[in-house]
């Protein structure tokens, strides 16, 4: 559900965005929180319409993502449990200011370095949290969903590090580290679900 809600706020946003049209490719994800319409920030013509759709799916997703993954880090025992429910915790933070403070040539220079320092922790978080996950046999979940997991996990925090390499695909690798968590936190979920109906004694775990 909360891949779903990202996905379509983040559709009708850029649907409202229309001079210039917005651009997947090029443009940021946080270009369309931004409330300053035609400004121009690195390069890239801003304006986005529905901008506050998309603010509020940034600190829903931010909720939503960390209240999950605490439930799920109860199936797990230890210092594991503790890690993962820190790095669940403080992507939800970081969420929310991503969502409060924006990315642009109009933020001061406070905000902005909030607003990109909160996104880097909230992406460096989620997707440690899928490597995690896939490292840890205590969730009772198959060797293929252990190897998926770290692999998409991997996969989002190098397509991260890739996003500076050129202006023309920042987006898409942009997308590369955020899709990565919300594609992960889709099927952990639904194998958890499907998991928890099988084996009552899961049911307890999460609910202690």
């Amino acid at each position: 559900m909360n891949a779903v809600l990202w996905v379509a706020a983040e559709a009708i946003t850029a649907a409202a965005w229309t001079d210039p049209p917005y651009s997947y490719a090029t443009n940021y994800i946080s270009d369309l929180g931004v409330p300053d319409c035609g400004t121009r920030f690195q390069g890239r013509d801003i304006c986005s319409p529905a901008h506050d759709l998309m603010n509020a799916s940034f600190m829903v997703q931010g909720i939503l993502f960390a209240l999950g993954v605490v439930l799920l880090a109860r199936l797990v025992k230890g210092r594991a449990r503790r890690v993962i429910t820190a790095l669940a915790l403080a992507h939800g933070a970081a969420f929310v200011l991503v969502g409060l403070f924006h990315g642009s040539g109009e933020s001061s220079n406070l905000a902005l370095a909030i607003h990109v320092g909160a996104a880097a922790i909230g992406i460096l978080c989620a997707n440690t949290v899928a490597i995690l996950a896939g490292s840890l046999p205590s969730l009772g979940l198959s060797p293929a969903y252990r190897i998926f997991s770290v692999t998409v996990g991997v996969l989002g925090l190098l397509s991260e590090v890739l996003v500076g390499v050129s202006a023309s695909t920042a987006g898409v690798f942009e997308r590369g580290g955020v899709y990565s968590w919300l594609l992960w936190g889709a099927v952990t979920g639904f194998l958890v679900l499907v998991e928890r109906r099988r084996s009552p004694a899961m049911v307890e775990n999460v609910a202690v």
